[in-house]
């Protein structure tokens, strides 16, 4: 797989014309290509009055400054997604930040709120649950109300868990993790420590009925104000951490249980390709073959890309083309169940220079998803 990845690398020059993926080069501050009677020129011309089928999105900061936003546009991207705290959550901040993106010529595709994700008062049903169950449906309403139509929600109740940063290629600094070292979870400055995280061990009899009395209030404030949510997988995938067990999104048979709960047109996936490698076998299902079995259903609703050298109980996060799954393999499953949402690189290692590590992997997977979409 990885030598036919480098074959092409040679060789996806020879896509750069194409535009069929909705991409106009000639307007990123890049390059510019003259316009004549050339027929590659007209094919981009029209390719950008078009949307794009399967987008690209950079996670990006709700307050860019001059930099961020020429950075978005100097790679030929069209949307972001967005995340903030809850202080900031009002449909009028919501709304600005579209407007402020939508003025350099950038759609925002999603925004986030970290305050009412991995909340452990929801999860384990924990005092205030109910205010904070109200205020993701406040979040949801603001949504809708400044015109964005996504959000991605993940339900770990110790936050997400890793253990001291490693080295990938080149020594690029990169997240690790070590089943045998892991010692506490965290999430927005607050940290979970084990071996119990909550003073006691949680059974999968009670975490299930959690998700049901959330979710169920969240699809039907999602359907009403039509935004969809996409769901997070547990990362990492670990059938218990800290005393809590991870039983719904840490496996293909508990997402295919949660969705069927939530029984909603408007809750899906965010597929993190990354956290499904961590898990390898104990997901029940690889990659391709969860592709397959939501996308057919149209429930995946955002992907992000991440590679990672090997599945738990120890692996450490690499570049798109590093790891042991191919990108180029995923994608052109993406394509053949019309996966319409966004893309987005996660977890880049540090590279040389501050940007650079996001400029390689969105460039790596703009190539990529040009020769996937140019294949039909």
């Amino acid at each position: 797989m990885k030598n036919d990845r480098r074959t092409f690398i040679k060789k996806s020059s020879a896509f750069a014309a194409l535009s069929l993926a909705g991409f106009n080069p000639g307007e990123s501050g890049i390059s510019e290509i003259p316009q004549g009677k050339n027929s590659s020129s007209l094919e981009r011309t029209k390719s950008a009055l078009v949307e794009p089928f399967m987008k690209i999105a950079f996670q990006a900061s709700p307050e860019p400054g001059e930099n961020d936003i020429a950075f978005i546009k100097q790679m030929g991207i069209g949307y972001v997604v967005l995340w903030t705290s809850g202080e900031k959550a009002t449909y009028d901040y919501y709304n600005s930040r579209r407007q402020l993106y939508e003025a350099a010529g950038i759609k925002v595709y999603g925004f986030g709120n970290y305050d009412v994700h991995n909340q452990d008062a929801i999860v384990l049903n924990l005092p205030g649950r109910d205010a904070k169950i109200e205020e993701y449906k406040n979040h949801l309403r603001n949504l809708a109300k400044a015109g964005i139509p996504y959000t991605t929600y993940a339900h770990m109740g110790n936050g997400i868990w890793s253990t001291e940063r490693e080295k990938t290629r080149g020594g690029a600094g990169t997240r690790g993790f070590d089943l045998s070292k892991a010692e506490a979870g965290t999430w927005i400055g607050r940290r979970y420590e084990g071996p119990l995280t909550h003073g006691r061990k949680y059974t999968a009899d009670e975490i299930w009925p959690n998700y049901e009395y959330f979710i169920k209030q969240a699809a039907a404030v999602a359907e009403e104000q039509n935004v969809r949510i996409g769901i997070h997988p547990d990362d990492p995938p670990v059938p218990e951490l800290g005393g809590i067990p991870r039983c719904i999104f840490s496996s293909f048979e508990g997402y295919k249980r949660a969705l069927e709960i939530a029984d909603s047109p408007n809750v899906g996936i965010c597929l993190c390709v990354g956290c499904w490698l961590e898990g390898g076998e104990l997901m029940g299902k690889n990659v391709i073959e969860t592709i397959r079995y939501f996308g057919k259903r149209k429930k995946i609703f955002k992907v992000h890309l991440r590679n990672v050298n090997q599945p738990l109980p120890h692996f450490t996060e690499t570049f798109l083309d590093d790891g042991y799954a191919d990108m180029y393999r995923i994608l052109k499953e993406l394509k053949k169940v019309d996966f319409d949402g966004v893309l987005i690189v996660d977890h880049v290692p540090s590279m040389v220079g501050s940007q650079t590590g996001s400029a390689f992997s969105i460039g790596y997977m703009k190539a990529l998803v040009e020769r996937v979409m140019a294949e039909g």
